[in-house]
């Protein structure tokens, strides 16, 4: 068995007290966490029925590796089985930024710790996880480019909100034209860094006080705007614009420690990076909660 055999490559002991099914969030992989001795450890398994399940873990797998070697705070994998695509890693708790903020709040000192963590986290993995990273680990797209703009960003948009969830026959005249003109822009960026492409509060973790990055499988190379809008204008902490600017001050600064930067040209192109995120967003969330009948997200639309 394969879970038997990674659980004995890494000395766990190979009997199970517990073996609990977990929820995710819009993902249909599988997650178990497992008690084995004195361990929680997480199992993860592949999309069922989807043939790019495989894919996704193998990406999964090369790229957290890759990570953690990098000094990324992503969970440690113990261990892949390729046969079968199940993944051993550390197990991280159950509580996550977004958790935070709906008890604390978004605006107090308590959360800007936990933001500055998370900006200084991207801002190293931006930049110094590039040296060795194989755009064939992959497993959906190697780069975010205007093709990924104009068909999974405006284009799913338009299918998934305007027309599935909100059943309109078409578009206002000369949309698509505005949706070809904000991927040239945002394409004038630089886009030799590592992109998360899906850097939000619910996907930061937050163990033994200390920001987690997880679901880091979408990873590929981009520009950096992407990975700050995501986390900026993220509809679940809901931001305010003063709370977005300080945090966007902060995010430079730890982004000068790593590369030059002209900051002037960074900010100019970050808020059309914003805009590419927003149709993101909206046509993921109106996917997930008509296609997929998960009703959490209807409210963030």
């Amino acid at each position: 068995m394969a879970l038997g055999r990674l659980l004995a490559a890494q000395g766990f002991p190979q009997e199970m007290q517990a073996a609990d099914r977990m929820a995710g969030d819009g993902s249909d992989r599988q997650f178990y966490r497992l008690a084995v001795g004195d361990f929680s450890l997480l199992a993860v398994l592949p999309s069922a029925g989807q043939p790019q399940g495989m894919a996704e873990a193998r990406a999964a797998h090369a790229i957290g590796c890759h990570f953690f070697t990098h000094g990324v705070p992503v969970p440690r994998i113990y261990g892949f089985a390729e046969e079968c695509g199940l993944i051993l890693c550390e197990d991280l708790g159950d509580t996550k930024l977004h958790d935070l903020l709906l008890r604390y709040g978004a605006e107090g000192e308590e959360a800007e710790a936990y933001y500055r963590q998370a900006l200084a986290a991207l801002a190293h993995l931006q930049t110094e996880t590039r040296r060795g990273f194989q755009p064939e680990w992959c497993w959906d797209t190697p780069r975010y480019d205007r093709a990924l703009m104009l068909t999974r960003e405006s284009g799913y948009f338009r299918k998934a909100l305007c027309e599935d969830f909100l059943g309109m026959s078409g578009l206002p005249q000369g949309l698509d034209q505005e949706f070809v003109f904000l991927a040239e822009r945002a394409m004038q960026e630089p886009a030799d860094f590592i992109l998360h492409r899906d850097f939000q509060s619910r996907n930061l973790m937050i163990c033994e006080g200390k920001v987690r990055i997880i679901d880091f499988q979408g990873a590929r190379l981009g520009p950096l705007g992407y990975d700050l809008a995501s986390l900026l204008i993220d509809p679940y902490a809901d931001l305010s614009p003063p709370r977005q600017q300080a945090l966007l001050c902060f995010y430079l600064d730890a982004l000068a420690a790593h590369i030059p930067l002209d900051r002037g040209r960074f900010i100019e192109g970050y808020y059309y990076m914003t805009l590419q995120r927003n149709l993101q967003i909206l046509g993921a969330f109106a996917f997930l909660s008509k296609n997929r009948g998960k009703d959490f997200f209807r409210q963030f639309i």
